[in-house]
């Protein structure tokens, strides 16, 4: 006669302590979107910032896109300096990697941090300059940029704590 723990009896119990086992420890699932973890310093999101104090004009951001994404107009001011007429960027078309960022001599263009940025329109994902401007709540990223990395927020990650300084 056969014990009633083999074949599926004892895979039950093994289910039942695997459950149990989890049970008890924290969780790690973050409530999206009533709760958010603070990303990366040097993530690379979906949104550019542009700074128009910084901004000289001179495209240098627009000929180092390798989509061609970037469309910058300008015209010569009263003191013989560039001014920034049009700076219009197809975030639709963009694929963020960073190189317009990268050989901005200015400092003026920066990766965003923000990551919600879907749209129903195709038009509504050319930024102008306008919606590309920088503002105290527009959050820029240390991508290229590691100056800006002691200001930025201390990033949180799913498993923090105890299990999260383990050594695996």
């Amino acid at each position: 006669m056969t014990s009633r723990l083999d074949g599926s009896g004892l895979g039950l119990l093994k289910g039942m302590a695997m459950t149990f086992k989890h049970l008890l420890r924290p969780r790690i699932t973050t409530q999206y979107p009533e709760e958010r973890l603070t990303l990366s310093k040097r993530f690379r999101g979906y949104t550019m910032v542009w700074d128009r104090e910084r901004c000289t004009g001179c495209a240098t951001c627009a000929k180092s896109c390798p989509q061609g994404n970037i469309e910058i107009v300008t015209s010569k001011g009263a003191d013989n300096a560039y001014v920034v007429e049009k700076f219009e960027l197809d975030s639709g078309r963009c694929i963020f990697c960073g190189l317009c960022v990268e050989s901005c001599p200015y400092d003026a263009l920066f990766l965003g941090m923000e990551y919600e940025c879907s749209s129903y329109r195709r038009g509504e994902l050319v930024l102008s300059k306008e919606k590309l401007l920088y503002t105290p709540d527009k959050q820029r990223s240390a991508y290229a940029r590691p100056k800006l990395e002691p200001a930025l927020p201390r990033q949180t990650l799913l498993i923090e704590g105890d299990r999260g300084s383990k050594k695996r």
